[in-house]
C-alpha cells in the first residue's frame, strides 16, 4: 500500500522460523505471503518472503530427512542390538517386519523363506495381515513378485500388482494377494552370501510409488533378517554339534564301561577255567559283572522254545525282562544261562552272556570228559552183572559203592535205542550207505553219552550193548517201572534230539545179591523195546504191564495173577464184597455173543437185571471193556481166573 513502512531486515524470514520451530505442515508456509499481499506489501517485500519460504521449505525438507534417517538408524541399531542378543529367532524376525512396516508407512509387511526340502516358498512372518489364507500361503519357486526377486537377487517394486506383467501370476498367489487386498508391493531379497534364502516385502492396499530411500531401507532390514536367520542356523548347528558331542562323550563313557566289564568277565572266566571252576561259578561271575541274577537251567524233558531259538540263532535272545543264552555243543543241548531283570542289554554285555554260555558248555564237556572214565567203569560193572552172574557179590558191592551206586536196593533194567533220521541206509550207493552208517554210529554214541550222564545223576549204571544202551536205574518208591521208562525215553530223546524208544523190566529187588536176575531183566526189557517198535510206538517207553495180555508173553515172570487182577480185579473184588454175580454175568454175556437178550435166558433173570449188571461192570472196568481189544483181554482174564479157581479147588 502507498505510504506503508518497509519491514526491517530479516523480517521476511521470521514467520518461517516460527513455522519451522513448531514443525508446521507445508500448507502453512503459504500463509505469510498471503497476509503480505493482503496488507499491500510491495514487490521487494513479496520477493523477500518468497525467498524466505523456499529457504524454509528446504530447511524443513532437510530436517525431515534427518529425522527420518535418525529414525531409520535408530531402528537399524535396535535391530542390530536384537541380533547381538539373539535368543528367539521368531521374535527378531517379527521385530524386523514390524519396524519395516512402521518406517515405510505401509499397511502390511511380510517375509517369505525358501524351503529346499519341499522345493517351494512359505510365509514366515507377517505384520498388518488380515487374511488367514495369505498368512498360510505356500508358492512354487519362481512364482509371483517374490519369484522374480529370488531369480534376479534384486529388489522389485510394482505400483499395481495385478496390472504388472513382469512376473508369473498364479491362481494361488493371486487369490492370496486378492484376499489381503494388496495393490502396491515392494520386495527385496534376503541374502546369505550369494544365495537368496527368501524375500522381505512391504505392501499397501492402494497404488503407491516407493522412493529409492525406502527401497534401500527395506534392503537394510532384509540384510539384518538374513544375518539373524544365518546366525540362528549357525547357533542351531552349534547346539546340535554340542549335543552330538555330549552324546558321543556319553556313548564313549558307556562303551568304556562296557568294555571294562567285558574285560573283567573275560579275566574272571579265564581264571575259572584254569582253576577248574564249575557252572555255578560262571553264573556268579557273570551276575556280579552285569549286576543281575544269573542262573543255569538244565535241559528238561521238553525243549523250551526260547532256548531252542537261542541255540538256532547262536545268540542270546530276549524273553520278557530276561535274556536267555543256550548252552550247547556238538548238537547237544545242556541247558541255558538266564540273566534276569535286564530288559535292555547292551550289545557288548549280550556278547559277554553268550561268551559265558560258551565257557559253560566247555566246562560241561570237560566235566563230561573227566566223567567218561567213570562212566566206562560204570559200564564195565554193568557188563559184569549181565555177562558174569557168578561174580562175587561182595566185590560187586564194593565196586558199586565207589560209584555211589546202591545195588542192594531195587533197580529197573531199561533197554534204549535211537532211531536215526537218515534211515537204515539200505541203498546200493557206497557213499550214501557210508553216510548213513556214520550217522547211526554218531547217534548211538550220543545216546550212550546221554544215558551215561543220566545214570550218573540217578546213581545208576549204563553201558552200550546190542546197538543201543542198557541202563540200571534205582526204582523210586513213588515211580513205577513204566513211568521210569517213559521219562527216560523223553529225557534221552531231548538230549540226543532224536527218537529214543525204551523198554523196561519189572524191578529187580537186589541186583548185587542175584546178579543173574539182571541179565534176565535185560532180556525182558529188550522184548518190550522190540514190541514197541513192532507196534509202531517208537519214541515211547513201556513195561510188559503196558501191553495187556501180550505182557504175559513179554514178561519173564509170566505173572498170570497180576494180569487177571489188572484186567478184572475190580469186578472180582466187588463180587467178593457184595456177594454179586458180575463175573458170572460177564462170562455168560461173552458166551452169548454179547447179546443181553440171550444172556438173560442163560442166567434166568430179567433183561433189565442184565442191563443193570453190565452198567455196573462198565463203571468198574471203564467204558472200553467190551471194545474188540478190551473184550479180548477181559475174556482171557476170565478164562485164566476160572482156570486158577479150578486148580485151586
Amino acid at each position: 500500500m502507498p505510504g506503508s513502512q518497509p519491514r526491517p531486515a530479516g523480517a521476511a524470514e521470521a514467520p518461517y522460523l516460527e513455522l519451522l520451530s513448531r514443525g508446521a505442515p507445508v500448507e502453512e508456509y503459504e500463509q505469510p505471503l498471503q497476509r503480505a499481499r493482503a496488507d499491500g506489501a510491495g514487490p521487494e517485500e513479496l520477493a523477500a518472503l518468497e525467498r524466505g519460504k523456499l529457504l524454509a521449505l528446504r530447511v524443513r525438507t532437510e530436517l525431515e530427512g534427518r529425522r527420518r534417517r535418525e529414525a531409520e538408524l535408530s531402528a537399524l541399531f535396535e535391530t542390530a542390538h536384537d541380533l547381538a542378543g539373539l535368543r528367539d529367532l521368531d521374535a527378531v524376525l517379527q521385530a524386523i517386519v514390524q519396524r519395516a512396516r512402521s518406517l515405510l508407512g505401509t499397511e502390511c509387511a511380510y517375509m517369505t523363506l525358501n524351503d529346499p526340502e519341499a522345493g517351494d516358498t512359505y510365509m514366515r512372518v507377517t505384520d498388518g495381515s488380515v487374511s488367514a489364507r495369505f498368512q498360510q500361503l505356500r508358492l512354487g519357486m519362481g512364482e509371483g513378485l517374490g519369484g522374480l526377486v529370488a531369480q534376479t537377487a534384486r529388489p522389485y517394486v510394482t505400483d499395481s500388482y495385478f496390472d504388472d506383467p513382469r512376473f508369473e501370476h498364479t491362481r494361488t498367489i493371486d487369490s492370496g494377494v486378492r484376499d489381503e487386498g494388496l495393490v502396491a508391493i515392494l520386495g527385496v531379497p534376503l541374502m546369505t552370501g550369494s544365495s537368496v534364502i527368501g524375500v522381505l516385502f512391504a505392501a499397501d492396499r492402494r497404488a503407491r510409488v516407493f522412493e529409492r530411500q525406502q527401497i534401500a531401507l527395506l534392503a537394510s532390514f532384509a540384510a539384518h533378517a538374513a544375518v539373524a536367520i544365518d546366525s540362528a542356523n549357525l547357533l542351531s548347528e552349534t547346539r546340535s554339534a554340542l549335543a552330538e558331542l555330549e552324546t558321543a562323550h556319553g556313548v564313549i563313557g558307556d562303551r568304556s564301561a562296557v568294555i571294562e566289564r567285558a574285560s573283567e568277565v573275560h579275566d574272571r572266566l579265564t581264571e575259572l577255567v584254569l582253576r577248574g571252576g564249575g557252572v555255578r561259578d560262571v553264573a556268579d561271575a557273570v551276575a556280579e559283572v552285569l549286576s543281575g541274577a544269573v542262573e543255569f537251567t538244565e535241559a528238561g524233558t521238553s525243549t523250551d522254545p526260547v532256548v531252542e531259538r537261542s541255540r538256532a540263532a547262536g545268540r542270546a535272545v530276549r524273553h520278557g525282562d530276561d535274556w536267555v543264552a543256550a548252552v550247547s555243543a556238538g548238537g547237544e543241548l545242556f541247558g541255558a544261562l538266564v540273566l534276569h531283570g535286564h530288559p535292555e542289554l547292551d550289545p557288548v554285555d549280550q556278547r559277554t552272556l553268550e561268551r559265558a554260555a560258551m565257557v559253560t558248555s566247555l566246562l560241561l564237556i570237560a566235566r563230561r570228559s573227566a566223567g567218561e572214565a567213570e562212566q566206562r567203569v560204570r559200564g564195565e560193572l554193568l557188563d559184569d552183572l549181565l555177562d558174569a552172574p557168578d561174580r562175587d557179590p561182595s566185590l560187586l558191592r564194593e565196586r558199586a559203592a565207589r560209584l555211589t551206586a546202591d545195588l542192594d536196593a531195587p533197580h529197573v533194567v531199561l533197554a534204549a535205542r535211537v532211531e536215526s533220521d537218515g534211515g537204515s541206509g539200505g541203498g546200493t550207493g557206497g557213499a550214501a550207505g557210508g553216510g548213513a552208517a556214520a550217522r547211526r554210529t554218531a547217534d548211538r554214541q550220543r545216546l550212550w553219552s546221554a544215558a551215561s550222564h543220566l545214570a550218573a545223576t540217578r546213581h545208576g549204571l549204563a553201558a552200550a550193548r546190542d546197538g543201543g544202551t542198557v541202563l540200571l536205574l534205582p526204582a523210586g518208591p513213588e515211580e513205577s517201572a513204566a513211568e521210569t521208562a517213559r521219562q527216560t525215553a523223553k529225557q534221552l530223546g531231548t538230549a540226543v534230539r532224536g527218537t529214543v524208544t525204551v523198554g523196561a523190566s519189572a524191578p529187580v529187588p537186589a541186583p548185587v545179591a542175584r546178579p543173574g536176575a539182571v541179565a534176565t531183566a535185560y532180556a525182558e526189557a529188550r522184548r518190550c523195546l522190540e514190541a514197541l517198535l513192532l507196534l509202531g510206538r517208537a519214541g515211547q517207553g513201556a513195561t510188559a504191564e503196558d501191553f495187556g495180555f501180550l505182557g504175559l508173553l513179554l514178561a519173564d515172570s509170566r505173572d498170570v495173577a497180576s494180569f487177571v487182577r489188572r484186567t478184572i480185579g475190580p469186578v472180582t473184588d466187588y463180587d467178593a464184597r457184595r456177594g454179586t454175580e458180575l463175573v458170572r454175568t460177564m462170562e455168560a454175556y461173552f458166551a452169548c455173543g454179547m447179546s443181553p437178550a440171550r444172556t438173560k435166558d442163560e442166567l434166568h433173570v430179567h433183561v433189565n437185571t442184565v442191563a443193570q449188571r453190565l452198567e455196573r461192570i462198565g463203571r468198574l472196568l471203564g467204558a472200553g471193556w467190551h471194545s474188540p481189544s478190551g473184550a479180548l483181554e477181559v475174556q482171557l482174564a476170565l478164562r485164566l481166573h476160572r482156570l486158577a479157581g479150578a486148580i485151586g479147588s
